[in-house]
């Protein structure tokens, strides 16, 4: 007979856990903890401390939390964590243009600005098949500026989605920015690879933003001044109406 204080059967039992880190921040995780150290060694207990905090705020910034996407045609996930500083329609970028990438039409941009508090993990934004990974070099300007897109370091990318009933394929095309403090864009995927929606696809270290271009015929699901979650927040929909006006 079975427990009364026993969960109902297929009521699955659910905790919270810290997340994990990436296995990208360990090596600055160990310089920090090492700076702490030799800090102690050096200066003791004043130094240490500081320096102990810079270290728990390493591993922090690497933590690579489980998500749960959702599921469904028509859905375009958020790629990124932050907050929603700019939806409006803009001229797509030359790196992202042309017929084998998204056009040479204007295209709602729905831009993601991650603090340097927020997870630095980047996710598809549908399932389908890299297309293309175009890497830029530039500066790293303030990345909320509208003029991040065109002047920083950044890099493209441009996903192919599983053909419908009629044999099209949607693109999704996104573009990593690095900001003021990131110096580096680090890649999970390379042209061909498949990936899954939600799947994780690279990370920008420390401080960023993500420039995501929707297809007409997907409607913005989120406003300005929203958070974002990355691989759980729906950011667009086909054949939905759209959740806030658009700058033109």
């Amino acid at each position: 007979m079975a427990s009364l204080d026993a969960p109902p059967v297929g009521t699955p039992t659910i905790r919270w856990r810290v997340p994990e880190m990436h296995p990208e921040g360990r090596k600055f995780v160990f310089i920090a903890g090492a700076l702490a150290m030799l800090g102690y060694w050096w200066f003791g207990w004043f130094a240490f401390w500081p320096l102990a905090g810079l270290t728990l705020w390493v591993a922090l910034f690497f933590r690579d939390p489980v998500r749960v996407t959702p599921q469904g045609d028509g859905l375009i996930i958020a790629p990124a964590d932050g907050l929603i500083t700019m939806i409006e329609r803009v001229p797509v970028p030359r790196e992202l243009a042309g017929e084998n990438g998204l056009g040479d039409a204007p295209l709602v941009r729905v831009s993601i600005f991650m603090s340097v508090f927020d997870v630095h993990i980047n996710r598809a934004p549908i399932a389908g098949t890299i297309r293309q990974v175009v890497y830029i070099s530039g500066k790293f300007v303030n990345a909320s500026l509208d003029k991040a897109s065109e002047d920083n370091e950044r890099q493209h990318i441009v996903v192919e989605g599983r053909p419908d009933a009629d044999g099209n394929a949607r693109r999704i095309g996104f573009t990593q920015i690095a900001g003021q403090l990131a110096r580096r864009i680090v890649p999970f995927v390379k042209p061909g690879d498949m990936v899954a929606a939600g799947q994780r696809i690279g990370l920008i270290r420390f401080g960023s933003r993500v420039d995501v271009y929707l297809p007409d015929d997907i409607a913005p699901q989120v406003a300005l001044g929203q958070r974002s979650v990355a691989g759980e927040t729906v950011l667009g929909r086909a054949g939905a109406s759209a959740a806030t006006g658009i700058a033109q």
